[in-house]
């Protein structure tokens, strides 16, 4: 018997099926466009129901008939905490995309971040070794990974020496368990997206970057750090669960670029005046300390940390040859995705 809260596609067959968790994220929407191109089943969790209506609408910039493919989901109310809507979600399920996470640099999310990022994938872990999936794909993030070794670009190879965020922790060892599912006898494979530039999330993750750049900022930010386009990060994900590849590590960077040169180009395409004077250090620790004050008498969440603060003023460069070799991988043209990307935001916003 079906679970209660199953939300059923109309041309729904009872076979091994796809879950996709955070289905209603930034990586989860994406991914479920491309997997809903296809022809198995595939359901996605989600937490807020208001949220499902931005995954259609993620779907209606890539096609004229989003409906026909949104109705191959199975939409289930989970939360990663919450191993009993997990249980339902695992019913007949053969693949899993790990894609839902916290992200957040604000230190007060310190505790939140380890036990979503941690405790709950340790959960899905756990299912899937229960379940006997075929295969686990973890979405992660470079911050996971070791830091840069006498100034050469860092590579899926680099050992770990710790995070300078909570959310660098909890991604680490978010992978730990992922880990443990491959010494469980589950075939897994992990990504480490760079800033991943995606339409529609204006207001969060890095989409914010698009709507702070529609207000014509005079600063940008210093350093730099890998980015890339989601639908590279969606289609790496797909290649590596429909291959043979397993308990491998990729890298998914296309461009190591400063914050300068991406501001540059979201400005250029959303048509406002170039940022061409540099945020120094010292503004750096000027605004934390600021924003640490703001954050503890006004009881607002903080912007931006002392660690965060630190990170920005060193530029980071990641190797992402490893996949272009094992796959034949090839990444998009990120400059033409910024364009389209800003186009659409133009077109939403007026």
């Amino acid at each position: 018997m079906l679970p209660f809260h199953y939300t059923l596609p109309t041309k729904w067959v009872h076979l091994g099926m796809i879950l996709v968790t955070g289905g209603t994220g930034l990586v989860g929407a994406h991914l479920l466009f491309e997997l809903c191109k296809g022809q198995e089943s595939i359901k996605a969790t989600y937490r807020s129901k208001k949220k499902i209506a931005l995954v259609k609408k993620i779907f209606s910039y890539y096609t004229d008939q989003p409906e026909e493919l949104f109705e191959k989901i199975a939409w289930i109310e989970a939360n990663v905490l919450d191993l009993p809507s997990l249980e339902h979600a695992f019913y007949d399920v053969k693949k899993v995309y790990h894609a839902a996470a916290l992200v957040s640099f604000d230190p007060k999310d310190h505790k939140k971040l380890l036990a979503t990022n941690v405790q709950g994938t340790a959960n899905i872990v756990n299912l899937c070794i229960e379940h006997a999936v075929e295969k686990l794909c973890f979405v992660s993030s470079i911050a996971a990974l070791g830091p840069s070794i006498n100034d050469k670009p860092i590579t899926e190879e680099n050992e770990w020496t710790g995070g300078s965020t909570t959310y660098a922790v909890s991604k680490h060892f978010a992978e730990m368990e992922v880990w443990r599912a491959s010494q469980e006898g589950i075939p897994v494979t992990i990504v480490n997206p760079g800033i991943i530039v995606a339409p529609g999330f204006w207001k969060s993750s890095s989409g914010s970057f698009f709507h702070q750049a529609a207000k014509g900022p005079k600063y940008h930010l210093p350093s730099g750090t890998g980015f890339v386009g989601v639908n590279d990060v969606v289609s790496a994900i797909i290649q590596l669960m429909e291959g043979t590849v397993i308990n491998q590590r990729y890298i998914l960077v296309n461009q190591n670029w400063t914050y300068k040169t991406f501001a540059f180009l979201l400005a250029k395409a959303l048509k406002q005046p170039l940022p061409k004077n540099e945020v120094k250090p010292w503004m750096l620790n000027l605004f934390w300390r600021w924003d640490w004050l703001r954050s503890h008498l006004l009881g607002k969440r903080r912007r931006l940390s002392k660690a965060v603060a630190h990170l920005f003023k060193t530029q980071v460069f990641y190797d992402n040859s490893k996949i272009i070799h094992d796959l034949d991988f090839e990444y998009e043209d990120l400059e033409k995705s910024i364009e389209h990307y800003c186009a659409i935001f133009l077109r939403e916003q007026g």
